[in-house]
């Protein structure tokens, strides 16, 4: 079974977000819609994603035009980021083909069908790294060689289990969270520093979340700034959440019913 975990930019029209999502049917486990960021994170998941994340992208650069887009969180395109994973039992290095079977199929697709241009990041690259390098020393692995008119590019990826996850900051120090961010930066551990409102956040990707997972971030947060709360990014696999103490579930944003696992097993 495999895991695509849309990142699309668009996250205050929720009605806009809610035809979009409409689109893939019954392949949705979450929706997270976040209007500092203008970006909502949607969860697919099943044994043959190819239908639902194909109607979800086509939605996608039909409703949302990135040439007027203001948020938080850096972007390509309207239709940002498209995660492949395995999960699931076994759901290990061993089973990365998969997903990568199924990124290439994607992005093949998403340059024929949607004139989109896609950047490949996986083994190969990081995300970060196609960020950095993209339209000026790097050209997209498919599609069109030039934007999008409004939908800008896709980042389209194979990757294994992440836990996306924001800590806003008690003091209001833009360069305060910048540092933070750097500080933590490492094999498993993306990050950035955004200023969110009249607010700051220490926003993370947890590429690892095996070895570093929400509660040694927030530790590590906290020693240097207070935090005055977590906010979990759609889903995270019951293992990482059964490695925090039950008592530290609800400062960290963590629950149960919000893991990989229970929305499989409760159908979304």
């Amino acid at each position: 079974m495999l895991e695509c975990v849309v990142n699309l930019s668009e996250g205050r029209d929720r009605d806009l977000v809610d035809r979009i999502v409409g689109a893939a049917r019954g392949a949705v486990l979450d929706v997270h819609v976040d209007p500092w960021h203008n970006r909502s994170v949607v969860t697919l998941a099943g044994t043959d994603l190819t239908p639902a994340v194909r109607a979800l992208a086509a939605a996608t650069v039909e409703l949302v035009d990135v040439r007027n887009h203001a948020g938080a969180h850096p972007r390509l395109g309207a239709l940002d980021v498209v995660p492949f994973a395995p999960i699931g039992p076994g759901a290990d290095a061993c089973r990365l083909d998969d997903a990568i079977a199924a990124r290439d199929d994607f992005a093949r697709w998403a340059g024929e069908a949607l004139d989109l241009p896609c950047f490949i990041y996986g083994p190969e690259r990081a995300l970060p790294d196609v960020r950095r390098r993209a339209w000026v020393s790097l050209d997209p692995d498919r599609g069109p060689r030039t934007p999008h008119r409004t939908a800008g590019a896709a980042c389209v990826g194979a990757r294994g289990p992440l836990v996306a996850y924001n800590l806003w900051l008690a003091r209001r120090d833009l360069a305060l969270a910048r540092r933070i961010a750097a500080q933590l930066r490492g094999p498993a551990i993306r990050a950035l520093g955004l200023a969110v409102g009249d607010h700051v956040q220490v926003s993370c990707n947890l590429v690892a979340p095996a070895e570093v997972g929400p509660g040694a971030i927030y530790d590590a947060v906290s020693a240097v700034a207070r935090v005055e709360r977590t906010e979990l990014v759609g889903l995270v696999p019951r293992d990482v959440l059964e490695r925090e103490p039950r008592d530290r579930w609800a400062r960290l944003d963590l629950d149960e019913k919000r893991t990989i696992e229970h929305r499989l097993a409760a159908g979304g």
